[in-house]
């Protein structure tokens, strides 16, 4: 069965961030799809030290990353980028949980323009050998877009189904296709 791994890179009670991220993956399983969550606020991933890769829940995150389909990669927007505890649990992964992996990216933000986070995720999901959407969510505002954990923003709403739908229509996608060797290609020899 397709699976579908959420990770919620705030670590804020009650985040916007993982509010977003749960909508994701509940229209993903509402396509008969396995959903999971990773909230990293419940994560024990110390700042990662490449001479201690396994500590605390670093292996059950790999696991999670190795198990899914396709990864919904959520994040607050600090300073114009997405957050320390992301980019920590990105540092505890690599190639192999990544790479032919479809990603989908969804940054929130308290005030307005969180689209840099959105490019930086993507260039650092791309050095994976991710497979990111070209659909990606960006959430402006929060606190006027989320009521009682559900969107209410109903432009915002949908791009969070949309994301989810993808992430679902896109799981198995064949990210490199062999060419077409024509046999009528003369002198191709």
């Amino acid at each position: 069965m397709t699976t579908i791994l959420g990770i919620a890179g705030s670590r804020r009670s009650g985040s916007y961030t993982r509010q977003a991220v749960e909508h994701v993956i509940e229209r993903a399983a509402d396509r008969g799809v396995e959903t999971r969550l990773v909230a990293l606020r419940e994560y024990d991933l110390p700042p990662f030290d490449p001479d201690r890769p396994d500590v605390g829940d670093a292996p059950a995150l790999r696991e999670a990353l190795r198990g899914a389909d396709a990864v919904c990669l959520g994040t607050p927007v600090y300073h114009g980028s997405y957050s320390s505890p992301l980019k920590t649990a990105l540092d505890y992964s690599g190639f192999d949980e990544f790479e032919e992996t479809t990603v989908g990216l969804c940054c929130v933000a308290g005030g307005r323009f969180p689209v840099t986070a959105l490019d930086h995720l993507r260039t650092v999901c791309r050095s994976l050998d991710a497979w990111v959407l070209p659909h990606q969510v960006a959430v402006p505002r929060a606190s006027s877009v989320f009521a009682d954990g559900v969107p209410t923003d109903d432009e915002i709403e949908a791009m969070l189904t949309d994301l989810g739908t993808d992430l679902v229509e896109y799981a198995h996608i064949d990210r490199d296709p062999g060419t077409f060797e024509s046999a009528e290609n003369v002198g191709g020899d």
